[in-house]
């Protein structure tokens, strides 16, 4: 089958989703793209400007698969004439009704933040199929959509919300993380081993000894992954004596959080790596060399760096909340979930305590593998095709 996959804003987990897609399917995948900058832009204008570029292709595709960046109910208007018998299906990463906007954003204090919120309601309702990348995001936008229309004045059109949800799937994201093996065994690297038990084959190289934990930070550098805890809670434990290391990467902006310079100044003789990483092997080489990864995140509708670290075997302590259940099994969850800033300080401070003793688990990554594309994508290209049998169904009859 011919996919179109259109994606406005061409970078980062958008960029290696798409790309990794039109790698690992069985169908033929082609994209359709634009930069990945001015986010705001992209989901006002980049409709238009991908519908002129649509226009230009020489193939007509059977389904067209468009992310929440997307405006798609201008994009089937303005390419209807091509577009009027091909199903679609839009894939949400997140989306702008539940994400946390920051208060400093002039959009939240001019009152325009609604706008892009609704371009993802219209072009939930003009596709034929809604994906979403946890059961968390699908529930929690669903769940707002109702309050988020009341607001406006009247026509509010409630029974959208029971339509869009019975064209919903849960559809995890996919991840290419076999790559990180690759990179955890080449020659030279620290072997990892277990501390109190024997090294099982499943593990292989990939358990670590450390003369003190590594504490791991792999997220972007903004406020909705609440810095503010994570490095508090870090300061806490230094002001205690209690030993760690430390390991900090991720995107940065030039407005990134004061608090990541202030951290950095303050536990410089506990840093091990403090900063972007560009290679992908010297990133997955840090993710090897942690041990644990606390997570203080105010937003996550999946977690693809969590789950990174989690395939590392990086022992997660994760709030309870979010997307961050779905990636542990229920046995687990008093262990590696948190509820409020005490509890995330007590147990990371006891995780700490329990790695000086050697009382640690290691394999994690059992818990993730299935989002590693050789299990996902077979599930992937079943359910699209699905939805191009279903329309073709639909409009036969």
């Amino acid at each position: 089958m011919k996919i179109l996959l259109i994606e406005p804003f061409f970078t980062g987990s958008h960029r290696r989703w798409a790309t990794e897609l039109q790698k690992f399917s069985a169908h033929e995948v082609t994209l359709l793209t634009l930069p990945g900058r001015h986010w705001k832009w992209r989901m006002y204008g980049g409709a238009v400007s991908l519908a002129a570029e649509f226009e230009k292709l020489q193939h007509t595709p059977e389904l067209i698969l468009a992310t929440d960046m997307l405006d798609l109910a201008t994009f089937l208007a303005l390419t209807r004439r091509k577009t009027a018998g091909i199903p679609t299906a839009i894939y949400f990463h997140e989306n702008q009704i539940t994400y946390p906007w920051s208060p400093t954003d002039a959009d939240v204090e001019k009152n325009r933040n609604n706008q892009y919120g609704f371009v993802n309601y219209t072009s939930a309702l003009a596709a034929d199929a809604v994906l979403f990348n946890s059961q968390y995001h699908r529930d929690s936008l669903l769940g707002a959509l109702p309050d988020f229309l009341r607001q406006f004045p009247d026509r509010r059109n409630m029974n959208t919300v029971k339509l869009m949800e019975e064209k919903t799937t849960v559809l995890p994201l996919g991840l290419d993380l076999k790559r990180y093996e690759e990179v955890g065994n080449v020659p030279g690297f620290i072997q990892k081993v277990t501390l109190n038990h024997p090294v099982s084959e499943h593990e292989s190289a990939r358990l670590r000894k450390n003369k003190y934990p590594v504490l791991l930070w792999n997220h972007r550098w903004e406020y909705d992954k609440n810095p503010e805890d994570f490095f508090t809670a870090l300061l806490r434990l230094e002001a205690e004596g209690i030993n760690f290391q430390l390991i900090v990467t991720g995107e940065n902006y030039k407005s990134a959080p004061p608090i990541f310079a202030a951290a950095k100044e303050k536990l410089k003789d506990k840093i091990l790596h403090f900063g972007y990483v560009r290679s992908f092997a010297d990133y997955a080489r840090l993710l090897h060399t942690a041990d644990i990864l606390p997570v203080t995140s105010r937003q996550d509708f999946f977690g693809g760096s969590v789950v990174e670290a989690m395939y590392c075997n990086c022992f997660p302590l994760l709030p309870d909340r979010l997307a961050y259940p779905e990636h542990l099994p229920p046995a687990l969850h008093s262990k590696h979930l948190y509820k409020g800033r005490e509890d995330f300080y007590a147990k990371l401070k006891g995780v700490i305590t329990d790695f000086a003793k050697g009382e640690r688990e290691s394999d994690f990554r059992r818990f993730v593998a299935h989002y590693d594309w050789s299990v996902c994508a077979e599930k992937y290209d079943e359910i699209l095709q699905r939805i191009a049998t279903e329309h073709q169904s639909k409009t036969a009859t």
